[in-house]
């Protein structure tokens, strides 16, 4: 499990569908506890040095997402820079499009947590925020947050870029078109991208 990480974290070696079945109890008694104490278990587990318990932590998140405040999810926001690697910060982003789904006068706020960042990774979500929107997919949104990084060649960047073209391409498929017609894109970008354009 390490080695596939690229040797990036110590594993427990849980696999996904064991932690899971071992931290049920634990996603269920967690809703019964009040914000603050569900995000000092979210931050407690996310310190913790073996790679599952990050999953944990993002897990509780998840699993408390309807009782977040705008309070809570910049305080969350914050861990999507730490420990980074793709896996985390994809299962991050799943938290953050939930919660905004739920709150979507708060777009706006929660898109430029994301989007001003320095962190390529933290751009990531940002890019990849409407993932699974569909026709809710803020189309500006998505071309600023493209746009932005057009010419990075951080390849997790590209991909997000593609990924993004490529999922909203199966709502949308003129839009994704046009846009990469429109515009200089990376080979990688457009060939995630165009995936489903016939």
């Amino acid at each position: 499990m390490a080695k596939y990480m690229k040797n990036k974290f110590p594993f427990c070696g849980v696999q996904s569908q064991e932690r899971k079945s071992l931290s049920k109890a634990l996603m269920k008694e967690s809703r019964l506890l009040s914000v603050a104490e569900v995000v000092s278990l979210i931050t407690d587990y996310y310190d913790r040095k073996e790679r599952e318990y990050q999953y944990i932590a993002i897990d509780l998140a998840i699993a408390n997402v309807r009782k977040m405040t705008m309070t809570e999810v910049k305080k969350l926001s914050g861990l999507v820079s730490e420990k980074t690697w793709w896996d985390s910060v994809d299962a991050w982003r799943k938290f953050f499009a939930l919660w905004v789904e739920q709150n979507m006068d708060c777009f706006d706020e929660v898109f430029h947590l994301f989007y001003h960042s320095q962190d390529f990774w933290m751009r990531r979500v940002a890019i990849n925020l409407q993932l699974m929107f569909r026709e809710n997919t803020k189309t500006d949104y998505l071309e600023k947050s493209i746009l932005k990084d057009l010419k990075t060649e951080e390849f997790f960047i590209q991909k997000a870029i593609g990924w993004s073209l490529r999922q909203y391409s199966k709502t949308n498929p003129e839009w994704v078109r046009q846009f990469i017609s429109a515009h200089d894109l990376s080979n990688l970008a457009v060939r995630e991208g165009s995936k489903y354009l016939s």
